[in-house]
């Protein structure tokens, strides 16, 4: 374990650059408990365009043989029942992935975390959200390899999905991951791992908990540092390779690219921001929590709907004003607990709303092209869009990036009628055809626009996973929206 250096009377600011890197493929606000006077049974997602009644929402929160037990009986009940059963973390997801009408619906929330003496991994449970998971770790020393660029979701939500962020030189969740135990249709608990029931192992994860239920999971640890950051302006043309080549440096730990989203530059100019492991003290989460520069990123986030004024100021606080305000160093854990909530919301009547695409690094030149030409003609306000390197994924059996790839985090403020959704699933298609053409692919945790085809031809081991489902879960008893559109 890396010894701690800590003065716990100096106070850091999260400014510039590491404030603006909270705006991820997190972006949108936490679906949340039910409002006041509002039906319990009523679930929704982050989107909020995916309302959907239940029959029964347990939630459990307790030790990991109460919560095994519990499953075990809310599935025997499921089954007497006829009723297909549906688990959700912080349900973050956009297209009723967590959720399915006249469920048995499940939320996890509970928080369990034994590090181990060694500082080489960390057992946690899959109801933990990374904003409890982040700070523990942070008080020995350690910190997360791989998990999304804000803290508000589940661990067993970010297996669900094979998550990724911006940390280097990884690629998705699976690249970080021991084993985890699974409750399966019939009640049975099994661990697994790349030796132990592999197959499971490799289908699980990204696989959107078609197969069981997660209960908990063995995770590595690396140690918390402090970082430096560096910024570098080009034409977005180059960040492609740009960014490939930088996370040869192997002092990186964190990388990102943003694009301009001017009318006036569409997708022109880009950033390339990177944090090098640096000596330094590596202070304590507590000792500052940048409340007015996130506060700043918030207004000029939000500042750019509908408004080509607020987007150039953006861009303009992004390249010009960032690089005088950032910190000497920031540490990787400080990175890694931005909540989702220091964005803010939408506007009333309208949604966040995301796409994310992975492209060859050398290709992602082309697929901009094909977002100039897309995106003015849909009508869409595109808000934010970020570039994070993802390394092969050789593990998961629904792999979106099976070898080295440049993920494009796209943001959009989209109206919550029928007339924009209607752009927005058009949109869609016409991207994943750019993407699909270039040899890349997107990502399933989002709006369910894409057609099968498309699904298809980005997913190649959709029939060995259905397989799998067949023989562990024959009844069908997990659902979701993401099965009924695509696989069933």
């Amino acid at each position: 374990m890396a010894p701690r250096i800590a003065d716990p009377t100096r106070r850091t600011t999260l400014s510039g650059l590491a404030a603006v890197a909270a705006v991820s493929s997190a972006s949108l606000p936490l679906a949340g408990p039910p409002a006041r006077g509002a039906d319990p049974l009523v679930l929704n997602d982050a989107s909020r365009l995916n309302p959907t009644r239940v029959a029964r929402h347990t939630r459990l929160d307790g030790p990991a043989d109460k919560t095994v037990a519990a499953l075990r009986r809310l599935l025997a009940e499921a089954a007497a029942e006829g009723r297909p059963v549906v688990m959700g973390g912080a349900r973050h997801s956009m297209g009723a992935q967590s959720l399915c009408a006249g469920a048995s619906a499940v939320t996890d929330a509970g928080f369990r975390l034994e590090p181990d003496p060694a500082g080489s991994r960390f057992l946690v449970s899959a109801g933990a959200r990374w904003r409890a998971v982040v700070p523990a770790l942070d008080r020995v020393g350690l910190s997360v390899p791989v998990m999304q660029s804000n803290s508000d979701f589940s661990v067993g939500g970010t297996l669900s999905v094979n998550g990724h962020g911006w940390a280097v030189p990884f690629g998705a969740f699976a690249a970080s991951l021991r084993r985890f135990r699974l409750v399966l249709a019939d009640g049975t608990l099994v661990s697994c791992s790349r030796d132990e029931n592999a197959e499971l192992f490799r289908a699980a994860i990204g696989g959107y908990g078609l197969l069981g239920i997660v209960v908990d999971v063995e995770l590595d640890a690396m140690p918390n540092a402090a970082l430096r950051p560096s910024l570098r302006v080009m034409r977005a043309d180059e960040l492609g390779p740009a960014l490939a080549g930088a996370v040869r440096d192997a002092s990186l730990r964190m990388a990102y690219g943003r694009l301009s989203v001017m009318p006036g530059d569409l997708l022109g100019e880009a950033l390339l921001v990177t944090f090098a492991e640096t000596t330094g003290p590596v202070t304590p989460l507590g000792s500052g929590d940048g409340t007015l520069f996130g506060l700043a990123s918030r207004i000029l986030l939000r500042a750019q709907s509908g408004s080509d004024l607020g987007k150039a100021a953006r861009w303009w606080a992004e390249t010009a004003l960032a690089p005088r305000l950032a910190p000497a160093t920031v540490t990787r854990n400080r990175l890694l607990a931005q909540p989702v909530t220091s964005l803010g919301s939408p506007a009333a009547g309208h949604t966040d709303i995301l796409h994310e695409y992975f492209l060859p690094p050398g290709r992602l030149a082309e697929f901009l092209t094909c977002c100039r030409e897309a995106l003015p003609a849909s009508g869409q306000d595109l808000l934010n869009v970020t570039l994070r390197y993802v390394a092969a994924d050789p593990v998961s059996l629904l792999a979106f990036a099976p070898e080295p790839r440049v993920a494009a985090v796209m943001l959009f403020d989209q109206a919550r009628t029928d007339t924009a959704e209607a752009s927005m699933r058009r949109l869609t298609e016409r991207l994943v055809d750019g993407a699909l053409a270039l040899g890349g692919s997107f990502y399933l945790p989002y709006r369910l626009h894409a057609r099968r085809d498309q699904v298809r031809r980005a997913y190649p081991g959709l029939d060995a996973f259905l397989a799998l489902k067949r023989r562990h879960d024959p009844a069908g008893r997990f659902r979701n929206a993401l099965l009924d559109a695509y696989l069933a």
